[in-house]
Protein backbone atom coordinates (compact mmCIF):
# COMPACT_ATOMS: atom_id res chain seq x y z
CA UNK A 1 0.00 0.00 0.00
CA UNK A 2 2.47 2.30 0.99
CA UNK A 3 4.06 1.92 -2.77
CA UNK A 4 1.62 3.50 -4.30
CA UNK A 5 1.33 6.82 -5.61
CA UNK A 6 -0.97 9.08 -3.69
CA UNK A 7 -2.47 12.61 -4.58
CA UNK A 8 -3.93 14.96 -2.93
CA UNK A 9 -5.35 18.88 -2.31
CA UNK A 10 -2.72 19.92 0.56
CA UNK A 11 -4.54 23.80 0.80
CA UNK A 12 -7.84 24.29 2.02
CA UNK A 13 -10.94 23.09 0.20
CA UNK A 14 -13.21 26.20 -1.73
CA UNK A 15 -12.06 28.80 -4.12
CA UNK A 16 -9.05 30.77 -3.80
CA UNK A 17 -5.93 32.29 -5.78
CA UNK A 18 -4.04 29.43 -5.44
CA UNK A 19 -3.98 25.57 -4.62
CA UNK A 20 -1.90 22.87 -4.04
CA UNK A 21 -2.36 19.53 -5.26
CA UNK A 22 0.87 17.18 -3.95
CA UNK A 23 1.95 14.05 -4.97
CA UNK A 24 3.96 11.90 -3.72
CA UNK A 25 5.68 8.06 -4.43
CA UNK A 26 8.04 6.54 -6.83
CA UNK A 27 5.60 7.09 -9.69
CA UNK A 28 4.86 10.97 -9.25
CA UNK A 29 7.40 12.64 -11.50
CA UNK A 30 6.06 10.62 -14.10
CA UNK A 31 2.88 10.69 -14.09
CA UNK A 32 2.93 14.44 -13.68
CA UNK A 33 5.40 14.42 -16.75
CA UNK A 34 2.39 12.82 -18.73
CA UNK A 35 0.09 15.97 -18.14
CA UNK A 36 2.89 18.69 -18.30
CA UNK A 37 3.83 20.84 -21.14
CA UNK A 38 6.52 23.03 -20.36
CA UNK A 39 6.47 26.78 -21.84
CA UNK A 40 10.44 26.17 -21.93
CA UNK A 41 9.84 22.53 -23.32
CA UNK A 42 12.09 21.14 -20.22
CA UNK A 43 11.25 17.25 -19.50
CA UNK A 44 10.49 17.03 -15.97
CA UNK A 45 12.31 14.00 -15.14
CA UNK A 46 15.61 14.98 -16.21
CA UNK A 47 14.82 18.39 -13.91
CA UNK A 48 16.98 18.82 -10.39
CA UNK A 49 15.45 17.94 -7.34
CA UNK A 50 13.93 21.57 -5.25
CA UNK A 51 13.06 23.30 -9.04
CA UNK A 52 10.01 24.93 -9.91
CA UNK A 53 8.67 24.92 -13.54
CA UNK A 54 6.25 26.98 -15.66
CA UNK A 55 3.48 25.25 -17.68
CA UNK A 56 0.50 23.81 -18.50
CA UNK A 57 -2.04 20.55 -17.29
CA UNK A 58 -2.96 19.22 -20.46
CA UNK A 59 -5.98 17.01 -20.25
CA UNK A 60 -5.54 15.33 -23.83
CA UNK A 61 -6.60 18.11 -25.88
CA UNK A 62 -7.57 20.49 -23.11
CA UNK A 63 -5.61 22.54 -21.11
CA UNK A 64 -7.11 22.34 -17.75
CA UNK A 65 -4.76 25.41 -16.10
CA UNK A 66 -1.74 27.37 -15.91
CA UNK A 67 0.63 26.13 -13.20
CA UNK A 68 3.67 25.90 -11.31
CA UNK A 69 5.28 22.07 -10.65
CA UNK A 70 7.89 21.70 -7.65
CA UNK A 71 10.09 19.18 -7.71
CA UNK A 72 11.54 17.23 -4.36
CA UNK A 73 13.53 14.03 -5.54
CA UNK A 74 13.99 11.40 -2.80
CA UNK A 75 15.65 10.83 -0.19
CA UNK A 76 15.31 15.10 0.53
CA UNK A 77 11.83 15.56 0.30
CA UNK A 78 9.01 16.07 3.28
CA UNK A 79 8.08 12.15 2.90
CA UNK A 80 11.25 10.78 1.85
CA UNK A 81 10.19 9.83 -1.30
CA UNK A 82 9.54 11.76 -4.99
CA UNK A 83 7.39 14.59 -4.36
CA UNK A 84 5.78 16.64 -6.66
CA UNK A 85 3.61 19.62 -5.99
CA UNK A 86 1.02 21.57 -8.35
CA UNK A 87 0.15 24.82 -7.96
CA UNK A 88 -2.75 25.72 -9.69
CA UNK A 89 -5.70 28.14 -9.71
CA UNK A 90 -7.46 27.89 -6.48
CA UNK A 91 -10.94 27.68 -8.84
CA UNK A 92 -12.82 23.99 -7.04
CA UNK A 93 -13.41 22.96 -10.55
CA UNK A 94 -9.90 23.27 -11.74
CA UNK A 95 -9.03 21.55 -8.47
CA UNK A 96 -10.95 18.44 -9.07
CA UNK A 97 -10.31 18.61 -12.93
CA UNK A 98 -6.44 17.90 -12.36
CA UNK A 99 -7.14 15.38 -9.32
CA UNK A 100 -9.07 13.31 -11.19
CA UNK A 101 -6.83 13.62 -14.18
CA UNK A 102 -3.88 12.19 -11.46
CA UNK A 103 -5.97 9.56 -10.57
CA UNK A 104 -6.52 8.23 -14.29
CA UNK A 105 -2.81 8.27 -14.89
CA UNK A 106 -2.26 6.12 -11.81
CA UNK A 107 -2.32 7.67 -8.35
CA UNK A 108 -4.73 6.62 -5.81
CA UNK A 109 -6.43 9.32 -3.01
CA UNK A 110 -4.06 9.88 0.35
CA UNK A 111 -5.70 8.79 3.41
CA UNK A 112 -5.90 11.26 6.27
CA UNK A 113 -2.41 11.66 7.27
CA UNK A 114 -0.72 9.62 4.76
CA UNK A 115 2.06 12.08 3.66
CA UNK A 116 3.45 12.74 6.58
CA UNK A 117 2.96 8.42 8.13
CA UNK A 118 5.20 8.09 4.97
CA UNK A 119 7.64 10.84 6.36
CA UNK A 120 7.64 8.68 9.55
CA UNK A 121 8.12 5.49 7.83
CA UNK A 122 10.87 6.47 5.75
CA UNK A 123 13.09 8.11 8.46
CA UNK A 124 12.30 11.79 8.21
CA UNK A 125 10.53 12.39 11.52
CA UNK A 126 9.69 9.81 14.66
CA UNK A 127 6.35 9.87 15.61
CA UNK A 128 6.42 12.44 18.06
CA UNK A 129 7.44 14.82 15.66
CA UNK A 130 4.71 13.41 13.01
CA UNK A 131 2.25 14.10 15.78
CA UNK A 132 3.70 17.63 16.35
CA UNK A 133 2.52 18.07 12.52
CA UNK A 134 -0.69 17.74 13.73
CA UNK A 135 -0.93 20.17 16.83
CA UNK A 136 1.05 22.63 14.61
CA UNK A 137 -1.86 23.04 11.84
CA UNK A 138 -4.52 23.28 14.69
CA UNK A 139 -2.07 25.72 16.90
CA UNK A 140 -4.28 29.45 17.11
CA UNK A 141 -2.30 30.86 19.53
CA UNK A 142 1.25 31.86 19.86
CA UNK A 143 2.20 29.55 23.18
CA UNK A 144 0.82 26.07 20.81
CA UNK A 145 2.20 27.27 18.03
CA UNK A 146 5.81 27.92 20.13
CA UNK A 147 5.75 24.06 21.44
CA UNK A 148 4.79 22.49 18.15
CA UNK A 149 7.28 23.99 16.72
CA UNK A 150 9.30 22.89 19.38
CA UNK A 151 8.29 19.26 19.33
CA UNK A 152 8.92 19.21 15.52
CA UNK A 153 12.05 20.44 15.78
CA UNK A 154 12.56 17.27 18.18
CA UNK A 155 13.37 19.10 21.63
CA UNK A 156 10.83 16.53 23.06
CA UNK A 157 12.38 13.44 21.11
CA UNK A 158 15.66 14.10 20.93
CA UNK A 159 15.14 14.38 25.19
CA UNK A 160 13.35 11.07 25.24
CA UNK A 161 16.18 9.04 22.85
CA UNK A 162 18.83 10.55 24.97
CA UNK A 163 17.88 8.84 28.02
CA UNK A 164 16.44 5.72 26.42
CA UNK A 165 19.97 5.14 24.78
CA UNK A 166 21.88 5.90 27.88
CA UNK A 167 19.17 3.32 29.74
CA UNK A 168 19.75 0.68 26.98
CA UNK A 169 23.45 0.79 27.07
CA UNK A 170 23.34 0.12 30.92
CA UNK A 171 20.61 -2.47 29.80
CA UNK A 172 22.50 -4.21 27.70
CA UNK A 173 25.15 -4.43 30.60
CA UNK A 174 22.49 -6.37 32.70
CA UNK A 175 21.48 -8.28 29.88
CA UNK A 176 25.46 -9.32 30.11
CA UNK A 177 25.59 -10.00 32.97
CA UNK A 178 23.06 -13.05 32.98
CA UNK A 179 25.14 -14.77 30.73
CA UNK A 180 27.98 -14.74 33.06
CA UNK A 181 25.72 -15.48 35.96
CA UNK A 182 28.06 -18.42 37.24
CA UNK A 183 31.07 -16.60 37.36
CA UNK A 184 28.97 -13.85 39.62
CA UNK A 185 30.47 -10.76 38.44
CA UNK A 186 29.38 -6.88 37.57
CA UNK A 187 29.52 -5.28 34.35
CA UNK A 188 27.24 -2.70 35.03
CA UNK A 189 28.58 -0.25 37.77
CA UNK A 190 26.08 0.12 40.49
CA UNK A 191 26.94 3.52 41.17
CA UNK A 192 26.77 5.19 38.00
CA UNK A 193 23.49 3.04 37.49
CA UNK A 194 21.67 4.62 40.55
CA UNK A 195 23.05 8.14 39.55
CA UNK A 196 21.68 7.56 36.00
CA UNK A 197 18.11 6.23 37.18
CA UNK A 198 17.94 9.38 39.43
CA UNK A 199 18.67 11.77 36.45
CA UNK A 200 15.62 10.14 34.29
CA UNK A 201 13.80 10.21 37.41
CA UNK A 202 14.16 13.90 37.71
CA UNK A 203 13.66 13.97 34.24
CA UNK A 204 10.10 12.60 34.01
CA UNK A 205 9.00 14.00 36.97
CA UNK A 206 9.68 17.57 35.03
CA UNK A 207 7.64 16.26 31.73
CA UNK A 208 4.83 14.89 33.53
CA UNK A 209 4.01 18.21 35.85
CA UNK A 210 4.96 19.81 32.36
CA UNK A 211 1.73 18.20 30.75
CA UNK A 212 -0.70 20.49 33.51
CA UNK A 213 0.45 23.72 31.55
CA UNK A 214 0.72 22.23 28.37
CA UNK A 215 -2.51 20.66 27.99
CA UNK A 216 -3.78 24.13 28.70
CA UNK A 217 -2.12 26.01 26.27
CA UNK A 218 -2.69 23.04 23.85
CA UNK A 219 -6.46 23.08 24.59
CA UNK A 220 -7.23 27.00 25.73
CA UNK A 221 -8.22 27.67 29.51
CA UNK A 222 -12.35 27.71 29.78
CA UNK A 223 -13.28 30.51 31.84
CA UNK A 224 -17.02 30.84 32.94
CA UNK A 225 -18.89 33.91 33.70
CA UNK A 226 -21.60 33.66 36.30
CA UNK A 227 -23.46 35.94 38.74
CA UNK A 228 -27.58 36.72 38.78
CA UNK A 229 -29.53 37.66 35.86
CA UNK A 230 -28.92 41.59 34.09
CA UNK A 231 -25.27 41.97 36.10
CA UNK A 232 -23.81 42.26 32.89
CA UNK A 233 -22.27 39.23 32.02
CA UNK A 234 -22.80 39.23 27.99
CA UNK A 235 -21.62 42.95 28.44
CA UNK A 236 -18.71 42.18 29.83
CA UNK A 237 -18.14 38.77 26.89
CA UNK A 238 -18.86 41.51 24.50
CA UNK A 239 -15.90 43.67 25.97
CA UNK A 240 -13.47 40.83 26.17
CA UNK A 241 -13.99 39.30 22.66
CA UNK A 242 -14.36 43.05 21.44
CA UNK A 243 -17.11 42.07 19.73
CA UNK A 244 -21.16 41.87 20.23
CA UNK A 245 -21.03 37.86 20.58
CA UNK A 246 -23.47 38.19 23.11
CA UNK A 247 -27.25 39.71 23.38
CA UNK A 248 -27.59 42.79 25.52
CA UNK A 249 -30.83 43.82 27.00
CA UNK A 250 -31.81 45.39 30.22
CA UNK A 251 -34.50 42.40 30.30
CA UNK A 252 -33.17 39.85 33.20
CA UNK A 253 -32.90 36.39 32.01
CA UNK A 254 -31.86 37.62 28.47
CA UNK A 255 -29.23 34.81 28.10
CA UNK A 256 -30.35 31.29 28.59
CA UNK A 257 -27.92 29.07 27.19
CA UNK A 258 -24.55 29.38 27.79
CA UNK A 259 -22.77 31.53 24.83
CA UNK A 260 -18.92 29.93 24.04
CA UNK A 261 -16.08 31.82 22.46
CA UNK A 262 -12.31 32.11 22.64
CA UNK A 263 -9.47 34.70 22.46
CA UNK A 264 -5.39 35.30 22.73
CA UNK A 265 -4.32 36.86 26.20
CA UNK A 266 -0.67 37.16 25.53
CA UNK A 267 -0.31 34.14 23.38
CA UNK A 268 -2.17 31.76 25.61
CA UNK A 269 -6.00 30.85 24.73
CA UNK A 270 -9.00 31.27 26.59
CA UNK A 271 -12.20 30.04 26.03
CA UNK A 272 -15.21 32.27 27.85
CA UNK A 273 -18.39 30.80 28.49
CA UNK A 274 -21.29 33.48 29.22
CA UNK A 275 -24.11 31.42 31.26
CA UNK A 276 -27.78 32.06 32.13
CA UNK A 277 -28.38 34.39 35.19
CA UNK A 278 -28.52 32.41 38.55
CA UNK A 279 -31.83 33.00 40.36
CA UNK A 280 -34.81 31.55 41.72
CA UNK A 281 -37.51 31.18 38.30
CA UNK A 282 -40.58 29.20 37.09
CA UNK A 283 -39.92 29.70 33.31
CA UNK A 284 -38.83 26.02 32.44
CA UNK A 285 -36.63 27.07 29.70
CA UNK A 286 -34.34 29.83 31.87
CA UNK A 287 -34.13 26.72 34.54
CA UNK A 288 -32.56 24.70 32.27
CA UNK A 289 -30.02 27.90 30.81
CA UNK A 290 -29.08 27.54 35.00
CA UNK A 291 -28.43 24.10 34.94
CA UNK A 292 -26.47 24.40 32.47
CA UNK A 293 -24.35 27.35 34.33
CA UNK A 294 -23.61 24.97 36.95
CA UNK A 295 -22.62 22.17 34.52
CA UNK A 296 -20.44 25.13 33.08
CA UNK A 297 -18.79 25.98 36.24
CA UNK A 298 -17.55 22.02 36.46
CA UNK A 299 -16.41 21.93 33.45
CA UNK A 300 -14.33 25.19 34.07
CA UNK A 301 -10.95 26.18 35.05
CA UNK A 302 -11.36 29.50 36.34
CA UNK A 303 -14.63 31.53 37.46
CA UNK A 304 -15.87 34.80 37.46
CA UNK A 305 -18.25 35.69 39.78
CA UNK A 306 -20.08 39.27 38.74
CA UNK A 307 -22.10 41.60 40.69
CA UNK A 308 -23.62 45.07 40.48
CA UNK A 309 -21.13 47.18 42.39
CA UNK A 310 -23.90 49.54 43.78
CA UNK A 311 -25.36 46.32 45.37
CA UNK A 312 -23.62 46.47 48.32
CA UNK A 313 -23.98 50.14 48.84
CA UNK A 314 -27.60 50.05 48.23
CA UNK A 315 -29.33 46.78 49.36
CA UNK A 316 -27.67 45.58 52.60
CA UNK A 317 -29.77 42.56 52.42
CA UNK A 318 -28.95 41.51 49.02
CA UNK A 319 -25.34 42.49 49.71
CA UNK A 320 -25.16 39.63 52.24
CA UNK A 321 -27.07 37.49 49.79
CA UNK A 322 -23.96 38.40 47.19
CA UNK A 323 -21.34 37.34 50.20
CA UNK A 324 -23.06 33.65 50.85
CA UNK A 325 -23.18 33.20 47.16
CA UNK A 326 -19.55 34.07 46.81
CA UNK A 327 -19.25 31.93 49.51
CA UNK A 328 -21.20 28.96 48.65
CA UNK A 329 -19.27 29.36 44.94
CA UNK A 330 -16.00 29.18 46.61
CA UNK A 331 -16.80 26.03 49.18
CA UNK A 332 -18.13 23.58 46.12
CA UNK A 333 -14.85 24.73 44.12
CA UNK A 334 -12.48 25.11 46.31
CA UNK A 335 -9.41 24.52 43.68
CA UNK A 336 -10.67 26.71 41.19
CA UNK A 337 -9.63 30.56 40.92
CA UNK A 338 -12.69 32.96 41.78
CA UNK A 339 -12.63 36.43 40.26
CA UNK A 340 -15.05 38.58 41.78
CA UNK A 341 -16.04 41.26 39.47
CA UNK A 342 -17.85 44.26 40.57
CA UNK A 343 -19.26 46.35 37.68
CA UNK A 344 -20.62 49.09 36.89
CA UNK A 345 -18.68 51.00 38.90
CA UNK A 346 -19.02 54.00 36.77
CA UNK A 347 -22.28 54.05 38.49
CA UNK A 348 -20.65 55.05 41.47
CA UNK A 349 -19.50 58.07 42.97
CA UNK A 350 -15.52 58.33 44.38
CA UNK A 351 -16.99 57.83 47.97
CA UNK A 352 -18.94 54.72 46.99
CA UNK A 353 -16.10 53.28 45.25
CA UNK A 354 -14.02 53.43 47.97
CA UNK A 355 -16.16 52.08 50.42
CA UNK A 356 -16.52 49.27 48.20
CA UNK A 357 -12.78 48.77 47.72
CA UNK A 358 -13.08 48.10 51.59
CA UNK A 359 -15.90 45.62 51.72
CA UNK A 360 -13.92 43.74 48.49
CA UNK A 361 -10.73 43.57 51.16
CA UNK A 362 -12.82 41.91 53.09
CA UNK A 363 -14.16 38.92 50.72
CA UNK A 364 -11.09 38.58 49.31
CA UNK A 365 -8.60 38.17 52.14
CA UNK A 366 -11.32 35.22 52.91
CA UNK A 367 -9.29 32.91 50.46
CA UNK A 368 -5.74 33.11 48.64
CA UNK A 369 -7.57 31.65 45.45
CA UNK A 370 -10.27 34.86 45.39
CA UNK A 371 -9.23 37.75 43.04
CA UNK A 372 -11.07 40.94 43.38
CA UNK A 373 -11.33 43.88 40.81
CA UNK A 374 -14.12 46.64 39.99
CA UNK A 375 -14.66 47.45 36.30
CA UNK A 376 -17.41 48.75 33.93
CA UNK A 377 -17.86 46.27 31.36
CA UNK A 378 -19.81 49.18 29.22
CA UNK A 379 -16.99 51.53 29.23
CA UNK A 380 -14.13 48.80 29.28
CA UNK A 381 -12.49 50.41 31.83
CA UNK A 382 -10.27 47.19 34.14
CA UNK A 383 -10.89 44.62 31.22
CA UNK A 384 -7.02 44.88 30.96
CA UNK A 385 -6.77 44.50 34.30
CA UNK A 386 -8.92 41.22 34.57
CA UNK A 387 -6.80 39.98 31.25
CA UNK A 388 -3.46 40.70 32.99
CA UNK A 389 -5.44 38.45 36.26
CA UNK A 390 -6.37 35.37 34.40
CA UNK A 391 -2.64 35.38 32.88
CA UNK A 392 -1.39 35.08 36.11
CA UNK A 393 -3.50 31.38 36.68
CA UNK A 394 -1.10 29.92 33.89
CA UNK A 395 2.39 29.40 34.74
CA UNK A 396 4.19 30.85 31.48
CA UNK A 397 7.65 30.03 33.27
CA UNK A 398 8.66 26.90 31.03
CA UNK A 399 7.63 28.46 28.27
CA UNK A 400 9.46 31.49 28.30
CA UNK A 401 12.72 29.47 29.14
CA UNK A 402 12.00 27.04 26.34
CA UNK A 403 11.79 24.08 28.51
CA UNK A 404 10.17 21.04 26.52
CA UNK A 405 6.46 20.89 27.42
CA UNK A 406 4.18 17.82 26.94
CA UNK A 407 0.83 18.44 25.46
CA UNK A 408 0.55 15.54 23.94
CA UNK A 409 -2.18 12.91 25.94
CA UNK A 410 -0.31 10.09 24.20
CA UNK A 411 2.54 10.70 25.69
CA UNK A 412 1.86 11.95 29.24
CA UNK A 413 0.28 7.85 29.58
CA UNK A 414 3.65 6.24 28.13
CA UNK A 415 5.90 8.72 30.03
CA UNK A 416 3.72 7.97 33.79
CA UNK A 417 4.68 4.03 32.55
CA UNK A 418 8.20 4.50 31.97
CA UNK A 419 8.20 6.68 35.35
CA UNK A 420 6.41 4.23 37.60
CA UNK A 421 8.87 1.06 35.42
CA UNK A 422 12.02 3.86 36.77
CA UNK A 423 10.87 3.63 39.91
CA UNK A 424 10.90 0.38 40.18
CA UNK A 425 14.03 -0.39 38.61
CA UNK A 426 15.30 2.23 41.67
CA UNK A 427 13.70 0.21 44.58
CA UNK A 428 15.66 -2.35 43.23
CA UNK A 429 18.50 -1.23 42.99
CA UNK A 430 18.45 0.16 46.29
CA UNK A 431 16.89 -3.11 47.56
CA UNK A 432 20.12 -5.07 46.15
CA UNK A 433 17.28 -6.95 43.63
CA UNK A 434 18.76 -9.78 41.28
CA UNK A 435 19.92 -8.44 37.66
CA UNK A 436 17.07 -10.97 35.95
CA UNK A 437 14.74 -8.85 37.31
CA UNK A 438 15.74 -5.71 37.54
CA UNK A 439 16.72 -6.35 33.41
CA UNK A 440 12.57 -6.96 33.19
CA UNK A 441 11.76 -3.55 34.48
CA UNK A 442 14.64 -2.10 32.61
CA UNK A 443 12.88 -3.34 29.61
CA UNK A 444 9.22 -2.11 30.58
CA UNK A 445 10.61 1.44 30.89
CA UNK A 446 12.80 1.39 27.59
CA UNK A 447 9.11 0.10 25.96
CA UNK A 448 7.40 2.92 27.04
CA UNK A 449 10.32 5.29 25.74
CA UNK A 450 10.07 3.22 22.57
CA UNK A 451 6.34 3.85 22.49
CA UNK A 452 6.81 7.65 22.63
CA UNK A 453 9.52 8.36 19.68
CA UNK A 454 8.17 5.30 17.61
CA UNK A 455 10.17 2.87 18.06
CA UNK A 456 7.72 0.61 19.15
CA UNK A 457 4.64 1.12 17.09
CA UNK A 458 1.61 -1.11 15.49
CA UNK A 459 -0.70 -0.93 13.01
CA UNK A 460 -3.79 0.39 15.34
CA UNK A 461 -1.70 3.57 17.11
CA UNK A 462 -0.43 4.74 13.87
CA UNK A 463 -3.89 4.36 12.53
CA UNK A 464 -5.19 5.93 15.69
CA UNK A 465 -2.83 8.95 15.54
CA UNK A 466 -2.83 9.83 11.51
CA UNK A 467 -6.24 9.64 11.40
CA UNK A 468 -7.01 13.00 13.33
CA UNK A 469 -4.48 14.57 10.60
CA UNK A 470 -6.33 16.53 7.46
CA UNK A 471 -5.91 14.82 4.08
CA UNK A 472 -2.89 16.24 2.22
CA UNK A 473 -1.04 16.66 5.47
Amino acid sequence: MHNDTIVALATPSGSGAIAIIRLSGQEAITIVSRAFRSVSHKVLSQQATHTIHLGHIIDGHKTLDEVLVSVFKNPNSYTGEDVVEVSCHGSPYIQQEIIQLFLRLGCRMATAGEFTLRAFLNGKLDLSQAEAVADLISSDNEASHQIAMQQMRGGFSSEIAKLREELLNFASLIELELDFAEEDVEFADRTQFKALVERINFVLKRLIDSFAVGNVIKNGIPVAIVGEPNVGKSTLLNALLNEDRAIVSDIAGTTRDTIEDEISIGGIGFRFIDTAGIRDTADVVESIGIKKTFEKIEQAQVVIYLFEADVISRDSAKSQTLKLEIEKIRNKYPQKPLIVLANKVDKLSDIEVERLRNELTVISNTSEKSHVQLLSAKSGDGVEELKHTLLSFVNTGALKNNDTIVTNTRHYDALLKAFEEIQKVQHGLETGLSGDLLAIDIRQALYHFGEITGEITNDDLLGNIFANFCIGK
